[in-house]
């Protein structure tokens, strides 16, 4: 089924290693000191991957259980991606993107809109990020209806772009720069379809938008209650307000489903994609309903929103082989029969952990929230010495994400929850 096997860590030397230690030294001098944490341990560097496997520059190998903030969706250098990324770039290394386009750009948003929700046309914005797409998504609904607030929800994550900034409920990320925000969004508490009428009421500019992540995920792999979106769509219908889906972690068969949405058989307005879409190549996708898309006005030669590298050709070509590994593998119904597993399996350890809430999740996206921040943290540096990735989430980082890729070998990955585990204890 996998394209690599997935081996147990095997380490060298000392976590971080000596080369990575050096490593970080130089990246002090010349990298802004806010980007990458390098105190009180520095991070190990990474020289290569393959399948759920990371080797850092000191030669040990990893397992890699972060599946590289959930981009690695199909494997790290799945033969299928590399190959399409190399083919496109040795015939067509960058296009002009919005003027005379690649015929690979077509290619990949008719693959996107075929997957739409529903089955209803849709037209698509390409973008490089996921910021990129929350911003498409919000202009869409601006068009659509005429206002430019936003309902969001506590514990939201969207991008750091400006609006989508707006639309992120950390304090910590929005303070700094609270001045150049539009102040346009209001949060709901996540998981209360009715709140949103609170919400709504309190905007200081008319609401035209709901923008939901399905399960928030740098939000701590918060998993909402039954019926939840249905109850968004009812009131999105009845309000006149644009539903958009932020499935930029949760797509491309991340919770078991291609779409987290269509758990609830939920059709967004708007839904937005990225990370695991290219499984590697920096790409992502705002796509709509037609009829909502057609706000945007008829282009005469000067896009209101577009970018340099828009449908850039070797990232359009990842996405389209990305796509057809997640289909010919079997990948979306491997997420939720191994994920099912998994979770079982937490559920069971965690009783015996002290300091674990809970456990939770849907295929393979899943959370371990702990008590406090310093018990998640302190595991997730013990899992590195013993050659596991992974990474904290929630707003103060008490959970431990688990987001493989959608390809590890069953057996090294239940191996490895439990010596996460033994992390825990």
């Amino acid at each position: 089924m996998s394209h690599a096997s997935t081996l147990a860590p095997e380490l060298a030397t000392e976590v971080p290693g000596p080369r990575s230690r050096a490593l970080a030294e130089r990246l002090r001098a010349v990298e802004s000191r806010n980007v990458t944490c390098l105190e009180p341990e520095p991070p190990i560097f990474w020289e290569r991957a393959s399948g759920a496997n990371v080797w850092d520059v000191d030669g040990n190998r990893y397992v890699d259980l972060g599946g590289a903030f959930a981009v690695a969706n199909v494997g790290h250098a799945h033969p299928r991606v590399v190959e399409a990324v190399a083919d496109q770039a040795g015939r067509l290394l960058h296009g002009m993107g919005d003027v005379h386009p690649p015929a690979v750009k077509v290619e990949l948003l008719e693959a996107l809109a075929a997957r739409f929700p529903g089955g209803e046309p849709a037209r698509a914005v390409l973008g490089s990020s996921g910021a990129d797409a929350v911003e498409a998504a919000l202009e869409t609904a601006a068009l659509a209806t005429g206002r430019a607030g936003a309902v969001a929800f506590e514990g939201a994550y969207h991008g750091l772009s400006l609006g989508a900034l707006d639309a992120t409920s950390r304090a910590d990320f929005r303070d700094p720069f609270a001045a150049r925000l539009p102040h346009a969004t209001v949060f709901a508490r996540y998981g209360d379809a009715e709140d949103v009428r609170r919400a709504a009421r309190e905007a200081r500019v008319p609401v035209g938008a709901v923008l939901v992540e399905p399960v928030q995920g740098r939000g701590g792999v918060r998993v909402p209650p039954p019926g939840f979106l249905r109850a968004l769509r009812r009131l999105c219908d009845a309000e006149g307000w644009v539903l958009v889906a932020d499935e930029i972690f949760t797509g491309c068969g991340r919770t078991g489903r291609f779409f987290a949405c269509e758990r609830e058989g939920v059709v967004p307005d708007v839904l937005c994609i990225g990370k695991g879409l290219a499984s590697g190549m920096p790409i992502s996708a705002c796509v709509g309903r037609a009829e909502v898309m057609d706000a945007w006005p008829l282009s005469r030669g000067e896009a209101l929103h577009t970018q340099t590298f828009l449908g850039h050709p070797p990232s359009c070509a990842a996405a389209l082989a990305s796509l057809a590994a997640l289909d010919q593998e079997g990948l979306v119904a491997r997420s939720e029969a191994l994920g099912a597993e998994a979770l079982e399996l937490l559920g069971r350890r965690a009783a015996d952990l002290p300091g674990v809430k809970e456990v939770r999740g849907l295929g393979l996206m899943l959370g371990i929230e702990c008590d406090a921040p310093e018990r998640a943290a302190r595991a997730v540096g013990r899992a590195l010495r013993r050659g596991l990735i992974l990474l904290p989430s929630g707003h103060d980082g008490r959970v431990l994400s688990i987001t493989p890729p959608l390809t590890i070998e069953r057996a090294v990955f239940l191996a490895a929850l439990e010596e996460l585990c033994a992390c825990l204890a």
